[in-house]
């Protein structure tokens, strides 16, 4: 019998290099890999055409698809992970010297449903007290989702440039983006470390940016696949941290987008455990509410499938 062979776009991470070049696989399917960039044009070409099988997606863009019912569901498998003070930034001449300073000011992201963003706010409301509604939202580009309808108090931009949005006084502040090297763009925040340490002993939430999904049709016709799948990322994501026990290497030495914030997470910077991650997923999922990316908190068991 021929092993099933699945259309598979994820990005090269360091826990995810032996699955693309094939030295951890299945013996009950094989994945066959496109390389797209930048990483957001997966979500964009999952969410609006269906084009693969298993895919990465954001966060944020997953929540949004499944309340808009795209037949697709996410495995607890999270891909990546990141905090998100170091990723809001101003003009050095903005009138701006505390986060009270942003309400009733213009902002700048990506989209209303860029998953930084929606950590981002959420954090500035949860822990710095922000006023979300006082502001006005200024958007970059659209949403992956084009089903979705953005709150009152979303506006697009004709530039799809945040840094030029910044510069040009368009916007007081941008969140999502960190700075780009201009002595005039500025950190937000510029204790941005400590505030991540903060908020990470208050509330051991560890953001989870990017986790994996699967066309719903696959995991229904072969029952055995997403425990497979699963498995087989748990692997790979195993191997590869366990070279950096077996080797003089510290964890500095993974990727930099995970294992910059293994100073603050500790010895589990990668976690797959969908029990010890609930309250994170919990906690975005309400923040999608409250920002009003979907009506209703779905439970966090019921947006996964777990084989």
């Amino acid at each position: 019998m021929s092993k099933l062979v699945l259309n598979t776009a994820i990005a090269k991470y360091g826990h995810t290099s032996e699955i693309k070049n094939g030295n951890i696989h299945s013996d009950r399917f094989d994945m066959k890999h496109v390389d797209i960039s930048p990483v957001p044009m997966i979500f964009r070409r999952m969410v609006r055409n269906l084009e693969f099988d298993i895919a990465e997606m954001a966060f944020a863009t997953y929540i949004c698809s499944r309340h808009y019912q795209k037949p697709f569901t996410a495995l607890p498998i999270f891909l990546t992970r990141g905090f998100y003070h170091s990723g809001m930034i101003r003009h050095k001449n903005s009138n701006i010297t505390n986060v009270k300073d942003l309400e009733g000011k213009r902002v700048g992201v990506r989209s209303y449903t860029f998953t930084p963003g929606v950590w981002s706010r959420g954090i500035l409301s949860n822990y710095h007290g922000l006023d979300l509604d006082s502001i006005t939202w200024v958007l970059s580009g659209d949403e992956h989702v084009k089903e979705f309808k953005s709150p009152g108090n979303v506006i697009e931009s004709e530039t799809n440039d945040l840094y030029q949005m910044l510069s040009n006084g368009e916007v007081d502040a941008v969140i999502g983006a960190p700075p780009n090297g201009s002595n005039d763009i500025i950190p937000l925040f510029p204790n941005a470390s400590s505030l991540d340490h903060d908020w990470y002993s208050k509330n051991n939430i560890y953001p989870i940016s990017h986790l994996l999904v699967v066309k719903n049709e696959l995991l229904h016709e072969h029952p055995w696949l997403g425990s497979d799948i699963i498995e087989t990322f748990t692997r790979a994501r195993s191997t590869y941290l366990s070279g950096f026990v077996s080797t003089t290497k510290s964890k500095d030495n993974l990727d930099h987008s995970q294992m910059d914030f293994s100073k603050i997470v500790g010895n589990n910077p990668l976690n797959y455990n969908f029990s010890e991650t609930r309250e994170t997923i919990r906690t975005f999922i309400d923040y999608n509410v409250s920002q009003n990316l979907i009506p209703e908190a779905p439970e966090p068991e019921d947006l996964f499938f777990f084989g």
